[in-house]
Parts: C-alpha cells; structure tokens; sequence
C-alpha cells in the first residue's frame, strides 16, 4: 500500500453493491484477514454491507480481468462528525499503488472530515496515512486470553444476581443502560434500538451469553457481559468479551471484575471454548488494568487516523 507505483487497477464508486459484489468484499475480507491476522473490516461495515438502506460509499478496485482486488467502504451517515473509512487490499496485489489509490478515492468522495481504521497497525498503512496527510489520532487494543488457565470465580457483590438478557422485553432499560456506560465513548454509547436490533438478529446472539446484573431488591440492571463466539469452519472457535459495562452509580463495588469472570466462566464452561480476544481503547487504563489483572494480554493493535 506504501508503494509509489502507479495504480493499475481501475477504482469505481458506488452508492449501492449487488450481491454478487457483496460476496466478492466479503470473500476479499476473509482471504486479507488470514493472511494477516486481523479482520481488515469491522463488524459495523459488514453489517452496514447487508444494509440497502445504510449511507454508504464503496469503492471497488479490480483488476483487468474482474477480480476484485481492492475494496474501501465510506460511512456516510454523519458527514460533520467525520466519514468512516475501512478498507482491504488482496494480499496478492498489494504494493502496487491499489491502496493509495482507494484512499485517494475516498478524499475526493469524502464531504467531511476522513476517520479511518488500520487493522493490525500495519507499517505500509501508517507510510500511506502520514504521505496523504492523516494523524494518528486513537488506537484499539485486541487482548486475548487462554481458558485452559485458571478463570477466577465471580464474586458478586451482596444484593446483585445474574440472569441472561430476554430479547424484547430488556431492550430498553439496557440501552439506557449501555448510554450510561459508555456516555464518553464515541460509538458504543451512541447505539439505537435499530443497532441492538440487528445484533440481536444475528446467527451468532445468544440471549444464554448476555448476561445481566440485576439488584435483587427491584430488578434494575446494574451492568452487563455480552459475549459472542466467532466461528470459523476448519478453525477453533474463539470467545469475545463483546461489550462489558457498569452503571456508573455502581462503580468501585467489584461488579465489573465479577461480571469479566462470569463471562469467561460461560464461554469455557457452557460453550467450550479454550480462547477468548477482546478491544479496548489504549487510552482507557482503567478498563486496561482490569483486563491484564484477569489473564489478558496484548494481541495486536488498530489505528484509527483523522484527516481534517
């Protein structure tokens, strides 16, 4: 992607992908993410792939005899606060000019300012943001984490039980929840009804592995432990501490610690897993600091760059 070459690959825009072109991205996806270890498109772009409706730009790289080899996805939902970027190059055609390109593409298309994600902090992605003009302005850490090791037992504080979420008639009062949570973090405390609804509609959801703290005394939701599995045909699956929060009244009482080991309690236990990975912002030392006290280390790192 840092290369000079010029592009050869001829680059289209697109408001809309057929599903034929969908497949294609996806299939991309899944070839750039084993080669290099880390999904290069992250779960809101590929739910947004499978939404007609959803404010998007796609640029499409592809070479002389139709393959796909190059893919960026514009969200475009909110231009002011700044237009999402992901995008993916073919391990195959990489290194000539087909990411510069792409990017290129998304500064003209772009009608606000530019956030884009570097998956896996790969140097050729931090070349091509510092020449086209981007800053590093924040960074996910992937932790993981072995279950075969020792999962400390949840200790709940007195007056709290656990019980799985119900779909539908938990909704709400978690979303108002999750806001609270997570009222200074730049997506997660954003979510919509519409949000939750399609996460919940996916193979993956089960309500079994989102679980709730309630206080015993009136049944109000105090924190939470949403974890899903990933699986891959011919791989192990691996569990995700997918999002972790506590009301911020609740906070100093060792909920969160407890709910951390409840939910890597059910990934190994009820789904027998042996891994487990996570994100959390570098920049979140507290969130950090619990995480590494249970067992989890540094994985791999993902960038995110703003241009003005």
């Amino acid at each position: 992607m840092s290369s000079a070459e010029p592009a050869t690959d001829r680059v289209t825009r697109a408001d809309r992908l057929t599903a034929e072109e969908i497949a294609d991205v996806l299939a991309l996806a899944r070839t750039a993410g084993d080669t290099d270890g880390a999904d290069p498109l992250d779960e809101h772009v590929l739910l947004r792939l499978r939404d007609p409706d959803a404010p998007a730009v796609h640029l499409t790289a592809r070479a002389g005899d139709g393959t796909l080899t190059g893919y960026a996805h514009l969200d475009t939902t909110d231009p002011a606060d700044g237009i999402g970027v992901e995008l993916v190059v073919h391990p195959a055609h990489r290194r000539r000019g087909t990411g510069r390109a792409l990017v290129r593409g998304a500064i003209d298309a772009a009608t606000g300012p530019l956030r884009a994600w570097a998956h896996g902090d790969h140097p050729s992605a931090a070349a091509l943001a510092v020449d086209l003009g981007f800053t590093r302005a924040r960074v996910l850490w992937q932790l993981r984490r072995s279950l075969t090791a020792p999962v400390p037992e949840p200790h709940l504080p007195e007056g709290v039980a656990l019980r799985a979420f119900r779909p539908g008639a938990d909704d709400a009062e978690w979303l108002a929840l999750n806001a609270r949570a997570f009222a200074e973090h730049p997506e997660q405390g954003r979510w919509t009804a519409e949000d939750l609804r399609v996460r919940l509609a996916e193979p993956w959801f089960d309500p079994a592995g989102f679980l709730l703290a309630v206080e015993e005394s009136t049944g109000r939701l105090l924190g939470f432990h949403w974890t899903k599995v990933h699986e891959r045909p011919g791989s192990p699956g691996m569990g995700e501490v997918y999002v972790l929060g506590v009301d911020p009244a609740a906070h100093r009482g060792g909920l969160g610690r407890a709910l951390t080991a409840a939910g890597l309690a059910y990934l190994r236990d009820r789904r027998g897993l042996a891994r487990v990975m996570l994100y959390v912002d570098e920049s979140n030392s507290g969130a950090v600091a619990l995480y590494e006290r249970t067992g989890f280390l540094r994985w791999s790192a993902h960038v995110n760059y703003h241009r003005g």
